[in-house]
């Protein structure tokens, strides 16, 4: 039975992986070792996902290491060497306002991390299909010069800018703030890329917007629409921070974007860089999404404005998916922002309305 590597198998778009991928007829091998309880507190925990997974999958395997220590890695592709496929890298710190709390930290997991991981690729298994969960943090606070208007409750494009309908891989990641979180990230994406063209392996980095669903454990740092919903049930108090709540966000479900892994794996590329998000299709401002939330849960939002932007932070960002979808015509996304966010709701209101 084929084999596939997943990293951060616990977090959302790990497990997402692990379900995919079981059901397509693999054996997982989860790498995670629950440092999101680590970064965010207890309540972001990671360790009931992966019990649930290893519970009720035997094809699941979860190994409780560190991405960090090089040589435990590498051990474990050599052992399955004869077997790995593919290699599916979620593992992050992927908050860029913890990343200034603990910057040694941050880089250790998401640069040096991922450079352990495609060197034991290299090393056991060149042919197997590398996907890395990049951002669109790499490209620093560039959007952020793009001549928006203020409408309403969002920022947005003049029709007829190059970037209307999304911004593509044409945006200079270079002469901007990314934030510590963006400049780990964009190493590493540089070095997926780097090793799928000096060692002609075929890797993919996926520079994604807001990643959501029902299994994210948001938190005040990490996980937008989760811990905005989260927040809305349980009367925790949520805070924005600048440009007035209408910044733009994109919202991609974590199973559309793991089919794009799937299709990507079927026809893979060697250093392919895509945007990745909801596009025009699911994206909405902070205000726009405190409205939704509030008519789905059907109680109103306890929040407040601070006039304090977060570093880096973008004031508009709508991916452009054209260059995937040419590249993958088959792929397209299957979820809606609301009906996104009523999934996230139905899942988890009973849980969260009992902190209230």
């Amino acid at each position: 039975m084929p084999v596939a590597i997943v990293t951060g198998s616990g977090g959302l778009i790990g497990s997402e992986s692990v379900l995919h991928l079981v059901e397509a007829g693999y054996d997982v091998i989860g790498i995670e070792n629950d440092m999101r309880r680590e970064f965010f507190g207890d309540s972001a925990s990671t360790q009931a996902v992966t019990d649930r997974l290893v519970s009720a999958h035997p094809e699941f395997h979860s190994l409780d290491l560190d991405i960090r220590d090089g040589e435990g890695v590498e051990r474990v592709f050599a052992r399955h060497a004869a077997e790995i496929e593919l290699v599916v890298h979620t593992a992050a710190q992927p908050s860029h306002d913890w990343a200034a709390s603990a910057p040694q930290v941050d880089f250790g997991v998401n640069a040096n991390g991922t450079l352990n991981l495609l060197e034991a690729t290299r090393l056991h298994v060149p042919d197997a299909s590398f996907i890395f969960t990049s951002t669109n943090k790499v490209y620093g606070d560039t959007p952020n010069r793009l001549p928006l208007e203020e409408l309403e409750t969002r920022l947005e494009l003049p029709r007829g800018h190059p970037y209307h309908d999304g911004i593509d891989t044409s945006m200079s990641i270079d002469t901007s703030t990314h934030s510590l979180f963006g400049v780990s990230k964009a190493a590493a994406d540089l070095m997926v890329q780097e090793y799928g063209r000096y060692f002609d392996m075929p890797t993919v980095c996926f520079r994604a917007g807001c990643l959501t669903g029902p299994n994210h454990a948001g938190a005040m740092l990490h996980g937008f629409l989760s811990y905005l919903m989260r927040c809305t049930l349980s009367g925790d108090a949520y805070t924005v921070f600048g440009y007035g709540g209408r910044q733009v966000r994109d919202n991609i479900h974590s199973g559309d974007l793991v089919r794009a892994f799937e299709v990507f794996h079927r026809a893979p590329r060697a250093a392919a860089v895509y945007n990745i998000g909801g596009g025009r299709r699911n994206n909405c401002s902070m205000l726009e999404a405190i409205a939704l939330c509030e008519r789905i849960a059907g109680r109103p939002l306890e929040w407040t404005l601070s006039d304090t932007a977060r570093t880096g932070d973008h004031r508009w960002w709508i991916s452009d998916l054209s260059e995937f979808s040419r590249d993958y015509p088959d792929w397209e996304q299957q979820y809606d922002l609301e009906g996104i966010l009523q999934e996230i709701h139905d899942q988890n209101a009973d849980r969260w309305s009992a902190v209230r």
